[in-house]
């Protein structure tokens, strides 16, 4: 089986005082499975910029944490450096490197800036692939004015709210969160300390300006020399060689050249493999006649391509035992109903033709992923309460008193085994509604995945139904189990509705019947 990858590049206003720098690198080595790749102090930026890897959960919280140690160490009041910055951790992006998908680090980014606006009070704007706004996606846009025009801008300024936390800007300043592709941070210095050389050259090379696609470009002046410093968002699209050629016949016009070139961070190999077959023509070369490519090939060594766990839930079921059994099997019916709200969801972000709708989307991923867990869960609590009626029922009964105890403990035991089903049944319609609604605005390719998890949710609630009423069989006059069944009668009277929303769905945006 893969391992799930994902890579976190941040960027820090700190660079001069290593200290610093290495109190947040710390912070970062400690959550468990996080490794470290790569650290770039620029002394004139006063930036810093750290790339560290590991699996989703242990990268965001190593995110996490190297915002707070941040927010603790650098005041912005007292900063300066070269490049534009708003915040004491400026810009936090991840990157789906293995078996994750650019959704995945969207949910990422949005989940950590809630965070960090809750827990630290830092205001957070969402950029790239999980901006909430079109004109978010540009960080340049987020990062006008810098730091101090944003001080009174955050306050003032509808446009320059926060997407999460406070109108105002403390010691620490805003981050940046986010996701993206693969970004190559390449800078090009000129034989000239005459900054405005490489501010017209990088207008000349940039995006915005007219220039290469997928370049972002400003001009500076770095160790005495004048830089173009840049990003290249998409190096497949915008090459590193051809960007670079750009750069030197426009340095000629001014009578300059280019003095050496920098990349800051990691690069991917195929840039590095596409620059050497353009500059040597070596139309015909590929990655794998690397050597060390095919050294560490994973399937040179017969790494095993996936693993399974040998025992699941359908071959449990299919045991012949009591545990788990049709109250458990309703709670996974739940589980993967939820779990195709959440993917019809991943399937409709991120694409234009729903753009309208994706604002909605979102909390509905969410909330699907929540049931998912909830009703994972239950799979193994039903299975638990059918356990405690048969550990009740076996306690001694020598006298009146041991009797009235295990009475005692039975009625109990047997009320536990009804409110789990009951909750299981409240749970699988909450998923009914998210994918009737899913199934109403979603991507239409899937709209048969919602409609089976309309059906998965009914099946779930129709299953712990029978579960709370036999457990309930005998004692449905009594005012607990009469509550619970009350409740169960209410949950069940609302499925009709949301069948009758999916007939009507599936025939007006397919032609289908449920």
């Amino acid at each position: 089986m893969v391992d799930k990858l994902v890579e976190c590049i941040p960027n820090f206003s700190e660079a001069r005082r290593s200290a610093v720098v290495d109190s947040i690198i710390e912070a970062i080595k400690a959550v468990p499975k996080i490794r470290l790749l790569d650290r770039h102090s620029d002394l004139d930026h006063n930036r810093t910029v750290l790339t560290f890897i590991g699996p989703p959960e242990a990268v965001e919280e190593a995110a996490y944490q190297s915002i707070a140690q941040a927010a603790q160490l650098i005041d912005l009041n007292f900063h300066q450096g070269e490049h534009p910055r708003i915040g004491a951790t400026d810009v936090v992006p991840f990157v789906p490197i293995s078996a994750t998908s650019m959704v995945e680090c969207v949910e990422m980014a949005r989940r950590l800036g809630k965070r960090v606006a809750d827990t630290l009070n830092i205001p957070v704007y969402l950029y790239e692939e999980a901006a909430v706004k079109p004109e978010r996606k540009n960080l340049e846009e987020i990062r006008k004015g810098q730091f101090e025009g944003l001080k009174e801008a955050i306050a003032t300024d509808k446009q320059r709210e926060p997407d999460f936390g406070p109108h105002e800007l403390g010691p620490a300043g805003a981050t940046v969160i986010g996701a993206r592709h693969p970004l190559i941070a390449y800078n090009v210095y000129l034989t000239s300390d005459n900054v405005s050389i490489a501010e017209k050259i990088a207008r000349r090379v940039r995006n915005s300006s007219g220039g290469f696609r997928y370049v972002k470009a400003m001009g500076v002046l770095v160790e005495g020399l004048a830089q173009v410093s840049m990003n290249l968002t998409n190096y497949k699209r915008s090459p590193m060689a051809q960007v670079t050629e750009m750069i030197r016949r426009e340095a000629q016009r001014y009578g300059v050249s280019i003095h050496h070139t920098e990349i800051v961070g990691l690069v991917p190999n195929q840039a590095l493999i596409d620059a050497a077959q353009w500059y040597l023509q070596a139309d015909q070369f590929e990655g794998e006649q690397l050597l060390e490519s095919r050294i560490f090939s994973r399937a040179e060594v017969g790494e095993a391509e996936t693993t399974y766990q040998e025992a699941s839930l359908v071959d449990a079921l299919a045991d012949g035992t009591p545990t788990p059994g049709g109250g458990s099997a309703s709670a996974y019916a739940g589980a993967m109903a939820a779990a195709l709200v959440a993917m019809v969801g991943r399937l409709t972000v991120g694409k234009a033709k729903y753009a309208a709708v994706e604002p909605e989307i979102w909390p509905m991923i969410e909330e699907a992923d929540n049931l998912r867990h909830m009703l994972s869960e239950a799979v193994q609590l039903d299975a638990n309460a059918y356990t405690g009626i048969i550990a009740a029922r076996r306690l001694p009964k020598e006298t009146e008193a041991l009797q009235q105890a295990r009475s005692t403990a039975i009625y109990e035991a047997t009320l536990r085994a009804a409110e789990i089903p009951l909750q299981v049944a409240q749970h699988a319609l909450q998923v009914m509604r998210l994918a009737v609604r899913i199934a109403e605005i979603g991507n239409l390719n899937a709209l048969s995945d919602a409609g089976a998890a309309v059906n998965l949710a009914n099946a779930a609630l129709k299953g712990a139904a029978l579960n709370v009423r036999i457990n309930c069989m005998g004692i449905e006059t009594e005012p607990q189990p009469a509550v619970l069944l009350s409740k169960l009668a209410a949950l069940e009277s609302e499925v009709p509705n949301f069948l009758a929303d999916l007939n009507l769905t599936l025939k007006e945006r397919s032609g289908l019947q449920n």
